[in-house]
């Protein structure tokens, strides 16, 4: 009955959970582990505890090759049930197609895209990639360990591509990994330990049975004692009483700790005990005598050493945390049983019953010296310096002593809602509003006259960028040309968040606060407001400071260009894009210390879309207004070597109809330059327009040479945005006018 009681209580560690300690072993009412418990009850544990793939490329990851690769890799592991999001250089938004990846890392001076290049710099160096997959599951779940046998198998549906070298790591990788560590050198460890015991045992007791006989003896009350450590803490029995939740789990370390410790401890008994039986042995011959004789001599003493322990040990039960509670327990339990069931109980009776075996030595092994204490002293010492250079081995290939039980897939997640397909109708005024789109922008240049005879040109654009798990970004840009006074000045902000929008229905409500005096722009349907203050407080105002308070009103029906307000860049992505070419403006400009009342004409350009700013190209931009009426938009998109792969326009007439312009409708021709003393940029800086069908041909000047935008502080570009003078003809009759001209691409942007 002792013995089966024993072997009842071992039972419960055949379904023993091993895993790694995590926030659960706090008490609940310690600040970071009621901060787990809420944020993983919002949030889920997989966020805290990410699965981290290191993939290794051949040659720099952001070739197209590779890009390719790893695109493709992503959405493989993206569509797996197990899977909640992957975080990589080419995860910056679900609506980058991989060619636009392609092209955003062909750049030899790197993306322009300012979110993807912080999202490049946080996740590669060189041929060395980071992944990083968030599951909804924490480390110690089955389901997170069979995703990492998944993301480890060569063959699997998830398997690196060819020619990569894939280590995963993090998460519930670093559980897997430290389970199998554990499990792989235990054994040889608890090998080394029972034949260094046996051994010396056998120098010290000169017989082959004590020594097993001990040697089975500590197994059973550890193994006792590892079982009630599952029952209690993994299974949760007796949870209430002892004042702790279930962890679901036994620390992987904390067998191999008890095993260490009892085996010492209970061989330190067993040793004393058998000593004393020795003895008797040794003078009488006698077992009976012997085994009593034993325990008379050490019996109180073997008891109240281990009632010391458990004392001690059982304390322990009144830890806060979960690991030292179930190590105290675990310690006080088998001491207890070793000194009472095991010593008081089985080692006697096991030793009566085998009477004289208990001291068979056999023949060939009486011719082995006896070896006193001092030398018993140095054969543990060798033991131990055997068993140190044994652990010095090179650690091999991890090995999960402890397999994930099936586990059913969890259910797939929701998917996010998908972008409406392209190209869908622009409908105003509710497209003038804002949109879930990769980019967006409201801009507005155009030409005024103060009331003291001085002319000015001004740029007031909002730019609005998505990308991925990044905050919604806006950035603003506000420009004035002194036409008259040949002068130039300009200003910036940025801004984090929704709260830029102020929601207004079919229209837009664009507040930038930026620190300073919040620049507005806010209207629809052809009728806005546009404030905006270069200083940081338009009530004091300091030297140097300018800004600017219209009203617009549209006198043309938009245009929507291309025909269908729906331009395609090809590998670039794709945009929306209508303007409002001709409108009143009114307000004031202030100056030099100086509010003048302004007004005059403007021009409203709106364009959103999954687009972004690729390779080391541009554009070349042209809003031209003649007298007669006629508004002409050219847009002329040019690659890195100086070709235009896209070149498009709008005529609107003044009756307000639109026409589209192809490629072969104009020409644009450069008839100057500019070189820029701040950044070195050389920029074109004079163009005659022609539209042979229309009779026109039109001189554009630059009405200030400078007029540069350095706003690498707020959209990570360098352009030229100016007001141009106009010399046109049609039919060979003069014809005046304005324009404005912006030119991307043409200054570095580091």
């Amino acid at each position: 009955p002792t013995l089966a009681v024993l072997i009842l209580l071992g039972l419960p560690f055949l379904h023993v959970r091993f895993n790694a300690p995590d926030s659960t072993i706090l008490p609940e009412t310690v600040p970071s582990r009621a901060a787990f418990d809420r944020l993983a009850a919002a949030f889920g544990e997989g966020e805290f505890a990410p699965i981290v793939l290191a993939i290794r490329t051949n040659g720099p990851a952001t070739s197209p090759d590779n890009v390719s690769a790893l695109f493709d890799y992503s959405r493989r592991l993206a569509a797996d049930p197990r899977v909640r999001r992957v975080d990589s250089l080419v995860d910056v938004d679900p609506r980058l197609r991989k060619e636009q990846y392609q092209l955003l890392y062909a750049d030899p001076s790197g993306p322009r895209d300012r979110f993807v290049a912080t999202t490049l710099a946080a996740t590669t160096r060189g041929d060395l990639t980071a992944f990083t997959v968030t599951t909804p599951y924490g480390p110690n779940s089955d389901a997170g360990r069979a995703l990492v046998a998944d993301l480890r198998s060569p063959t699997g549906s998830l398997a690196a591509p060819p020619g990569m070298r894939v280590l995963v790591g993090g998460g519930a990788a670093d559980v897997v990994d430290v389970v199998s560590r554990v499990a792989a050198d235990f054994p040889r460890t608890a090998l080394f330990i029972v034949v260094a015991t046996y051994v010396v045992l056998f120098l010290l007791l000169r017989s082959v049975v004590l020594p097993a006989k001990a040697l089975v003896m500590n197994t059973l009350s550890i193994i006792a004692s590892f079982g009630a450590l599952v029952w209690i803490f993994q299974d949760g029995n007796l949870s209430k009483l002892l004042g702790f939740r279930p962890l679901g789990f036994v620390e992987t370390t904390q067998p191999v700790i008890l095993f260490c410790v009892l085996f010492g401890l209970s061989m330190d008994y067993e040793v004393f005990l058998l000593s004393r039986m020795k003895e008797v042995w040794d003078r009488t011959g006698h077992n009976q005598e012997a085994v009593a004789r034993g325990l008379e001599r050490s019996g109180r003493i073997v008891t109240s050493a281990a009632l010391i322990v458990v004392v001690v040990a059982g304390s322990f039960a009144f830890a806060d945390i979960v690991l030292i509670k179930a190590l105290g327990l675990g310690m006080a339990l088998a001491v207890a049983l070793d000194a009472t069931v095991v010593r008081a109980l089985l080692v006697p009776a096991t030793m009566r019953l085998l009477g004289r075996w208990n001291w068979w030595l056999p023949g060939g092994l009486r011719r082995v010296p006896r070896i006193e204490t001092a030398g018993i002293a140095v054969v543990v010492v060798a033991l131990v310096a055997g068993s140190l250079l044994a652990g010095c081995t090179a650690a091999g290939a991890p090995i999960l002593a402890n397999p994930p039980a099936p586990h059913p897939l969890p259910p797939a997640a929701t998917p996010a809602p998908s972008s409406p397909v392209d190209p869908q109708p622009v409908v105003l005024p509710p497209d003038d509003a804002p949109h879930d789109r990769l980019t967006e922008w409201w801009y507005v240049t155009g030409h005024l006259r103060a009331d003291d005879g001085r002319s000015f040109g001004f740029e007031f654009v909002i730019f609005r960028a998505e990308r991925g798990a990044f905050p919604v970004t806006w950035a603003s840009h506000l420009a004035l040309t002194d036409e008259t006074n040949g002068s130039f000045r300009f200003a910036q902000r940025s801004e984090i968040g929704p709260q830029v929008h102020r929601g207004r229905p079919n229209g837009f409500d664009l507040s930038i606060a930026g620190g300073g005096t919040p620049w507005t722009m806010d209207g629809g349907n052809g009728r806005d407001r546009l404030v905006a203050w270069s200083g940081p407080d338009a009530a004091s105002p300091t030297p140097g400071d300018f800004g600017l308070d219209l009203t617009l009103a549209a006198t043309k029906p938009p245009a929507l260009h291309d025909g269908d307000g729906w331009i395609d860049f090809a590998a670039g992505g794709s945009s929306y894009y209508y303007s409002r070419t001709s409108m009143t403006a009114r307000g004031t400009v202030t100056v030099d210390g100086q509010t003048l009342k302004v007004d005059g004409t403007a021009w409203f350009d709106h364009q959103w879309g999954d687009f972004i700013t690729i390779g080391g190209g541009g554009w070349d931009w042209f809003a031209i207004n003649l007298d007669d009426g006629t508004d002409v938009m050219l847009s002329l998109v040019r690659n890195a070597d100086g070709s235009y792969p896209l070149v498009y326009g709008t005529l609107v007439a003044a009756d307000g109809r639109s026409r589209n312009l192809p490629r072969d409708a104009f020409t644009v021709e450069v008839t100057g330059r500019w070189r820029s003393p701040a950044t070195g940029a050389d920029y074109p800086a004079g163009w005659r327009v022609t539209l042979p069908a229309d009779g026109l041909t039109i001189d554009l000047t630059p009405t200030v040479a400078d007029q540069e935008l350095d706003t690498r502080a707020t959209t990570s570009v360098v352009y030229w945005e100016g007001s141009q003078r106009v010399v046109a003809t049609r039919d060979g009759r003069p014809v005046g006018g304005e324009a404005y001209v912006e030119l991307t691409g043409y200054a570095p942007t580091r």
